[in-house]
C-alpha cells in the first residue's frame, strides 16, 4: 500500500538524475543561456546569402547545428530541474526562459528553409558533390523538397517561429494544473485509514489489493479533474485550434495530414489502426470477462482494471535493473554495457516519487547529454516494466546520437514507441521463461495486460477522440467540457461493452488526465502502432535470429536519416499493412488464454485474498 510522498530534498542523490552533468551549477547554466542569446545575433550575416555558394550553405549548416545543440542543452537542464519539483519557482522561471530562448532561435533560423527551397534540387545536388557537410544532408534536403508546398516565405516562417512560445501556454496551463495545483481528497482503506493521493503514487493506489483504496483513489483523482474541467477544456481546445491554425498556415487539408506528412506517413496508416482496433474490441470484452471471474466479482468497475490477480510482490530497484539487463541479453554485450553503465554509474534515472514531481515517466535529453529518465519507482512489476520501457527510449536516443549528425539526431514520433515496447516484450519473455511460479506468471501477464490496456486500449480510444475533436474544430463546431466528456465516455463504452459497468462522468473526464499527450497533434495513435511494430520485431529477435538482432540494432541507429516507415521496413516490419496490428492482438489473446488457464488451475478467486468486495 502506498505511503506518503517525500519532499525532493529527502530523496538520496544516487536515486536522482545527474543534472550536474549537463551544467555544473545554475550559474554555469545562466552563463550558457546568455552566450546562446548573444550567438543569435552572430548569424545575422546569413539571411539572404545561402544562395551565394556551397561553402556558405555548408558554413550555415555547421553554425546552425552548433546553435541548436546549445539551446537544446539549455532547455534540457531547465526542464529537468522543473519536472523534478514543479513547485520550485526558480526552476519554473528557468523553464519558461529556456522555452522562450528556443523560440528565439527557431525564429532566427526560420529564413533558411525558404532560401534553400529557392535553390532547387539540381543546384543542391551539384553542391553536395563538392561539400561533404551538404552531402550528408541529402535525406534532409529530400524531405524538405518533398514538403515544399507547405514551407512558407521567410517572413511567414519567422512569424510561425515567433508563435511557438506563446502557443505552448495552453499545454503549460494544463500541465501546471495537473502537476501542481490539483488537490486530491485522500484515498481510504477498508479500515478507514487515509492515504495521500499524488501524481507520483496514483498508479500504485489503483493497483492496491484493497478495493476501497482503488475505488476512492480512482474517484477522487477523477473528481479533482472534474472540478477543473472547464479550465482544462478551454486549454485543450486552444491546443486543438493551434493545430488547426498551423495546418491551415502550412496549406494542409487537415491537422491529421499536417501531423503525418512531415514523416511521409500516409493517412491510411492512421485509419487502418483505428479500423483494426475496432474490429478487435471483442478481444477486450473477453479480457474484462476473464478478469471479473478471476477477481470473483459480480460487477467489474473501472477501478478494478488494475486490481491484483495474484499477491503483489515488491522488489527493490536493484532487482528491477537486474531483470531488465537479463531480459535485454539477446541484443548483445555492447548494448548491455551501455545500459548498465547508464543506470548504475552515470545516473540516467530519476527513480523515486517526491512532492510536486511531474507525473508519469519519460526519456529526455539532447546530443551531448545523457538520455535521462524520469519515473516514480513504486516497487512492483509495473515499475520494473516502466524502467524497461524508458530505457528502450534512452538506448534508442543514445545509439542515434552516437551514429548520426545533429540534423538526424532525433527520430520520428512514429518510431519512438517501438524501442520502448520492444524492451518490455523481451523482459517479459525472460521472466515467463525463467520463473514457473504460477502467481509470478500471473503477475507478469497482468503487467503485460496493463501495458496493452494503456497502449492498445486507451491510446487508440484517445486517437479516435483526438480525430473527432480536430474534425469538429475544422468544421467550426462548438466544443466544451461536456461534449468532450460525452465523446470520451462513448468511445470507452464501446471498448468496455457489457462486461464493465462504467461511471460515465468520471470515465468521460479521462481526456483531462492526459496533460501532455493530447497537445502533441496526433501523437497518441503512435503508441498503438509502436507496440505493434515492437512485438513483431521482438518475435524475430527472441527466435534467436542474428539477422533480426542486427537489423533491429541498425534501426536504433538510423534516427531521422530515413523516413520512419522505411526505417521500420529495414528493421523487418511493414506498418502500411494491418498484419503487425493483427499479430499483436494475437499475442494479447495468447496472454489472455494463458491467464485464464493459470487462474483456473489456481482455483480460488483473487478477490478472496483481497480486502473489500
Amino acid at each position: 500500500m502506498a505511503g506518503s510522498v517525500p519532499p525532493r530534498s529527502d530523496v538520496p542523490k544516487e536515486y536522482t538524475w545527474n543534472l550536474e552533468s549537463v551544467f555544473a551549477s545554475d550559474e554555469a547554466w545562466q552563463s550558457e543561456f546568455d552566450a546562446v542569446a548573444a550567438a543569435i545575433g552572430g548569424i545575422e550575416h546569413f539571411p539572404g546569402h545561402l544562395a551565394d555558394g556551397a561553402a556558405i550553405l555548408a558554413d550555415w549548416c555547421r553554425v546552425s547545428d552548433d546553435l541548436l545543440r546549445r539551446v537544446y542543452t539549455v532547455f534540457v537542464y531547465a526542464s529537468m530541474q522543473h519536472d523534478a519539483d514543479t513547485a520550485y519557482s526558480e526552476a519554473q522561471s528557468k523553464n519558461d526562459r529556456a522555452t522562450s530562448l528556443w523560440g528565439r532561435v527557431a525564429t532566427a533560423c526560420a529564413f533558411a528553409e525558404p532560401e534553400i527551397l529557392e535553390l532547387g534540387m539540381d543546384v543542391l545536388r551539384g553542391w553536395m558533390e563538392s561539400e561533404p557537410e551538404l552531402r550528408r544532408r541529402e535525406h534532409y534536403f529530400d524531405a524538405l523538397y518533398r514538403r515544399r508546398e507547405h514551407v512558407r516565405s521567410a517572413d511567414v516562417e519567422a512569424v510561425l517561429g515567433l508563435v511557438q512560445d506563446p502557443f505552448l501556454t495552453a499545454a503549460s496551463t494544463h500541465r501546471m494544473l495537473t502537476d501542481t495545483d490539483l488537490r486530491f481528497s485522500p484515498a481510504r482503506t477498508a479500515g478507514g485509514d487515509t492515504i495521500e493521493i499524488a501524481q507520483g503514487n496514483i498508479d500504485a493506489l489503483l493497483r492496491d489489493a484493497d478495493r476501497e483504496v482503488r475505488r476512492s483513489a480512482w474517484e477522487h483523482y477523477a473528481d479533482a479533474h472534474l472540478a477543473m474541467r472547464n479550465t482544462m477544456a478551454t486549454a485543450l481546445l486552444a491546443g486543438v485550434k493551434q493545430d488547426v491554425f498551423f495546418a491551415r498556415a502550412r496549406k494542409y487539408e487537415s491537422s491529421l495530414e499536417a501531423s503525418l506528412d512531415p514523416g511521409s506517413v500516409p493517412l491510411a496508416v492512421y485509419h487502418n489502426l483505428i479500423e483494426t482496433y475496432r474490429r478487435h474490441l471483442p478481444v477486450w470484452h473477453r479480457y474484462w470477462r476473464v478478469r471479473r471471474k478471476a477477481l470473483g466479482y459480480d460487477t467489474l468497475r473501472e477501478y478494478d482494471i488494475k486490481a491484483p490477480l495474484a499477491v503483489r510482490q515488491q522488489f527493490p530497484f536493484s532487482q528491477a535493473v537486474e531483470w531488465v539487463t537479463h531480459g535485454m541479453r539477446p541484443l548483445g554485450d555492447e548494448y548491455l554495457s551501455v545500459l548498465k553503465a547508464g543506470v548504475l554509474e552515470q545516473r540516467w534515472v530519476d527513480v523515486y516519487p517526491n512532492e510536486n514531481k511531474r507525473g508519469g515517466a519519460y526519456s529526455s535529453g539532447a546530443p551531448g547529454t545523457y538520455p535521462f529518465i524520469l519515473m516514480s519507482y513504486e516497487g512492483g512489476l509495473e515499475s520494473m516494466s516502466t524502467l524497461a520501457h524508458e530505457l528502450g527510449h534512452s538506448m534508442h536516443s543514445y545509439l542515434t546520437w552516437h551514429h548520426q549528425p545533429l540534423v538526424y539526431s532525433d527520430y520520428s514520433m512514429f518510431v519512438a514507441e517501438v524501442a520502448s515496447n520492444f524492451n518490455q516484450a523481451l523482459v517479459r519473455a525472460h521472466l515467463l521463461e525463467t520463473s514457473h511460479d504460477p502467481d509470478f506468471q500471473i503477475a507478469v501477464i497482468e503487467e503485460a495486460m496493463s501495458n496493452f490496456h494503456r497502449y492498445f486500449f486507451i491510446m487508440p480510444s484517445l486517437a479516435r477522440f483526438e480525430l473527432e475533436m480536430h474534425e469538429r474544430a475544422e468544421r467550426d463546431e462548438g466544443l466544451n467540457a461536456e461534449s468532450l466528456s460525452a465523446l470520451m465516455a462513448e468511445l470507452f463504452g464501446e471498448g468496455y461493452g457489457d462486461e464493465l459497468r462504467m461511471d460515465k462522468d468520471r470515465t468521460g473526464i479521462t481526456w483531462a488526465e492526459f496533460s501532455g499527450h493530447l497537445y502533441m497533434n496526433f501523437y497518441v495513435y503512435q503508441y498503438a502502432t509502436g507496440i505493434s511494430a515492437a512485438h513483431s520485431l521482438a518475435e524475430g529477435v527472441l527466435s534467436g535470429s542474428s539477422e533480426a538482432r542486427e537489423r533491429y540494432l541498425e534501426f536504433l541507429k538510423t534516427g531521422d536519416s530515413v523516413y520512419p516507415l522505411q526505417a521500420l521496413e529495414l528493421a523487418g516490419v511493414d506498418m502500411t499493412s494491418p498484419e503487425p496490428i493483427e499479430r499483436t492482438f494475437g499475442i494479447m489473446e495468447g496472454m489472455i488464454d494463458r491467464l485464464e488457464q493459470l487462474v483456473e488451475q489456481r482455483g480460488s478467486p483473487a478477490a478472496a485474498r483481497s480486502t473489500g468486495t
